[in-house]
């Protein structure tokens, strides 16, 4: 079945969104030393760098659809655009770490705006039937982003310097805001309705208490952190019994009435700590312990790239052929099964051999994304399509700030575990986190296991 000819302007100008997106996150991870030694920080440390911008984004993502139902979606989309800019342009002239988490966080609030409102205007303008072909038209472009830039990133911090891997998004930016004023148009209006204030103030500290906790930040401890966790678990324990309550909930329970919605929510959850990390610890390890360029670890994720873009051409078919529930168990072992073999690395590992893994890990997370974000909108009715999807944004931002955090956390007690007295320590301590981060991975296939048989 084709697409509408008149959307086609509409699929170019989202994905544009998600092009911005994910070029800034996947350029920023390759840089992450050489920001660390100019800034005078630990390489092992920089984690915040990307924790900041997942967490603002999964914080502010609760309220976009509000916010696109009461100001209309190109106005938000300009918006989201515009902060996102000013964001990059804040970033590249940082002078600290706390300055570049600061301008993190301005950059990811036009992100937390930009991803939600990009997929919901897809969502109402297309028919239920053509959604799943729509998505990955629009997921296909913004692929490459994440094509050029590990390599672009790595080229310009050895040739230049990390604060121009930001002011890469301006022209885009700028192009992005033209084309949204030339063809965007506004859905019908929705009568507006009440913020739920308390509910969010709920569900925001639940994520942020959640991420520091985890996150195992320094200032913490043991005990702080285990006190924090306990309070952000009870405060999204408060929300599931204010939300019935309230007459206009920041998520209507009846939201989770959709079967597919909620095991769909649970297993990206999940999936997506093993999955996120990767992009984080490849370019890491391979700068720190195996002496890598820059550029060459750049040019090392070109593999995942190449095969998550061959994936998405034949995603929605395999899909099809296969069904969800046996796409994303059978899936997921896999993709398990990836993250704890990059433990292989070493500098005496064959060349081809970590091509391979990298070439497999992509394909496979790339099925993974595809398959869980659209069995999770699938079954949606119109009227929830606008909390749906933010909220399907909001855990993905969370499990990839999470899983950078857990992975960084994990990291740095195999670490000092092992100490600093040999080089092969460091390597240990990576290698022991990619398994980690594995198993854990294995949990979401349970989940999916929960899936109707023959959907």
């Amino acid at each position: 079945m084709t697409l509408v000819r008149s959307n086609s302007v509409l699929l170019w100008l989202v994905a544009l969104g998600f092009f911005m997106q994910t070029l800034d996150a996947t350029i920023v991870n390759t840089a992450l030393p050489a920001m660390a030694l100019a800034l005078g920080e630990s390489p092992l440390r920089m984690q915040s760098v990307i924790v900041s911008y997942s967490l603002t984004m999964a914080l502010v993502i609760p309220a976009s659809g509000w916010v696109a139902d009461r100001f209309g979606t190109r106005r938000v989309y300009l918006t989201a655009i515009t902060l996102f800019v000013l964001g990059s342009l804040l970033c590249a002239i940082a002078a600290s770490l706390n300055q570049l988490v600061l301008a993190r966080i301005v950059q990811g609030c036009g992100g937390a705006l930009l991803l939600p409102v990009g997929r919901l205007a897809v969502l109402r303008a297309f028919p239920r039937e053509q959604f799943l072909k729509a998505m990955s038209f629009v997921t296909l472009p913004g692929l490459v982003g994440p094509l050029i830039g590990p390599t672009l990133g790595g080229w310009m911090v050895e040739y230049a310097s990390w604060h121009w891997i930001f002011l890469v998004n301006v022209p885009v930016g700028v192009l992005g805001l033209l084309a949204t004023l030339r063809h965007m148009r506004d859905a019908e209006p929705i009568p507006s309705r009440r913020f739920d204030g308390l509910g969010y103030g709920m569900l925001a500290f639940a994520m942020v208490a959640v991420s520091m906790a985890l996150e195992g930040h320094a200032l913490l401890g043991a005990i702080g952190s285990a006190a924090l966790l306990g309070a952000g678990v009870a405060s999204l324990l408060a929300y599931w019994w204010h939300a019935p309550r309230r007459p206009d909930p920041l998520f209507a329970p009846t939201l989770f009435a959709v079967r597919s919605l909620r095991i769909g929510l649970l297993g990206n959850l999940f999936s997506r700590l093993g999955g996120s990390c990767i992009p984080f610890l490849i370019p890491l390890v391979l700068q720190v312990c195996l002496g890598f360029s820059p550029m060459q670890a750049g040019m090392m994720m070109l593999p995942t790239v190449i095969a998550s873009m061959t994936v998405k051409r034949v995603a929605s078919a395999l899909i099809g052929r296969w069904g969800y529930r046996r796409t994303l168990v059978g899936n997921t072992l896999l993709l398990a099964l990836m993250i704890a073999s990059f433990a292989l690395v070493s500098p005496d590992q064959p060349q081809w051999l970590r091509i391979l893994q990298l070439l497999v890990f992509g394909a496979t997370n790339s099925m993974q994304f595809t398959a869980m974000n659209t069995v999770t909108l699938k079954d949606l009715e119109a009227h929830h399509a606008s909390s749906g999807t933010s909220l399907l944004s909001m855990v993905q931002m969370l499990a990839m700030g999470l899983g950078v955090g857990i992975a960084g956390a994990v990291l740095a007690g195999f670490h000092g575990l092992w100490g600093q007295a040999r080089p092969e320590d460091v390597l240990h301590a990576f290698q022991a986190t990619f398994v980690c981060m594995g198993v854990l991975t294995l949990f979401s296939a349970t989940v999916f296991a929960r899936l109707e048989r023959g959907s």
